[in-house]
């Protein structure tokens, strides 16, 4: 039986759909596990033209996960970049947004912010006022418009999207299918296959699902993942927790204890920052929630 090498481009239970070489198969791993990701890039041996068994998952770059109290789910492997797309309307929860950059920051992922539907004007001096805080701490805004002016948006997003695999987060409402579109004309098509292949029907967008973007140049790709309204980061440690704070870096190993929670310690660096207005308040009360968080985990 012959082996290739493939990558997992959706994934529905234990229900895989791998691309090797344009020729798209459906895998199982053997086994119960349950550990393949979209993005992975796999070794598997065919069991028919269309159908093949999962061998093994090649080394990862990176692994971008969530989790709760019970157990965690992989997002995407190998990503290069993640991009949060948020809208002027419907509201967007900051909380996700936060929880987002903190998860891309411990997997050593870049990220982005997308403001889109800028077409809405009325909301959005109160949208760009309330992304400030991210933009300060060096997280690019890119603002567009895809469905008013599709162009543009398609001119910001290509450059950025080249050469890089990219994952596109965010809740439901903020405009994630209009981009999608915009960078895959056949979307709507491919999720039709991917559909009857996995066997999903009409749950279409409940599972995140690559697309390759061949004419952004070689390595290019875009993860669609369905819209959540919780990031859950329970699998963090402490130590990871508040290095994937980027605005803590310059306090860090300046506290009077070294194993300082910057909680209620004494001269603790972080907490000093946060009362001279260096470190955002927002930003420091979700640190201490995450940590409370990581404290409750039971798997």
């Amino acid at each position: 039986m012959s082996q290739l090498t493939g990558t997992i481009i959706a994934a529905h239970g234990r229900h895989y759909l791998a691309d090797a070489g344009g020729v798209k198969l459906q895998c199982v791993t053997r086994g119960k596990k349950t550990n393949v990701a979209v993005g992975d890039l796999v070794k598997l041996t065919l069991t028919s033209p269309d159908q093949g068994v999962i061998d093994r998952i090649e080394e990862r770059k990176t692994l971008l996960y969530r989790s709760d109290q019970y157990k965690s789910k992989l997002l995407a492997a190998n990503l290069s970049q993640l991009f949060i797309v948020v809208a002027t309307e419907p509201g967007f929860a900051d909380d996700l947004v936060s929880r987002s950059l903190v998860a891309a920051e411990a997997a050593g992922i870049t990220a982005r912010l997308i403001l889109n539907k800028t077409d809405v004007t009325e909301s959005l001096a109160r949208t760009r006022e309330r992304l400030q805080p991210y933009a300060s701490l060096g997280y690019p805004v890119h603002e567009m418009s895809a469905k008013a002016r599709p162009e543009e948006a398609l001119a910001i997003l290509a450059p950025l999207m080249a050469g890089q695999s990219s994952i596109l987060i965010g809740q439901s409402g903020m405009g994630k299918s209009s981009l999608i579109n915009l960078l895959v004309p056949d979307a709507d098509i491919a999720v039709r296959e991917i559909s009857a292949a996995l066997d999903t029907g009409k749950h279409t967008t409940t599972f995140t699902r690559l697309y390759q973007l061949p004419e952004l140049g070689p390595d290019s790709s875009i993860i669609d993942s369905p819209g959540f309204q919780e990031f859950g980061l329970y699998h963090l440690s402490e130590g990871m927790l508040e290095r994937a704070f980027v605005d803590f870096a310059p306090y860090l190993g300046h506290c009077k204890f070294y194993n300082c929670r910057h909680l209620i310690e004494p001269q603790c660096a972080i907490l000093a920052a946060v009362a001279d207005g260096k470190i955002a308040r927002m930003r420091h009360t979700l640190y201490g929630q995450l940590l409370h968080e990581s404290a409750q985990t039971l798997y």
